[in-house]
């Protein structure tokens, strides 16, 4: 997959060909400045990364119902606490 850099001005004058390029799974850097400020990517490209960060992504509940339980085999440590005085 080649990407192709445009510069805004470009972008603006040639959109069609800046879609039509991203369609065929081509991403479209568009600079402003010089410096990279957007990606043109096709629907389909932008779903999946979308659906792929939902899918990745646990809820809250996933992650505690995930976490190691207790069946005894964690030791146990003994901490000596400090005074303070206040």
């Amino acid at each position: 997959m080649s990407e192709a850099e445009w510069s805004l001005q470009d972008a603006k004058n040639k959109f069609s060909a800046v879609v039509d390029a991203a369609r065929n799974g081509q991403p479209q850097t568009v600079t402003k400045r010089g410096e990279p400020a957007v990606v043109v990517v096709a629907v389909e490209e932008y779903e999946r990364l979308v659906h792929k960060k939902t899918k990745e992504s646990a809820s809250f509940v996933e992650h505690l119902l995930a976490m190691p339980k207790d069946d005894g085999n964690f030791d146990s440590v003994s901490l000596q606490l400090r005074d303070l005085e206040f």
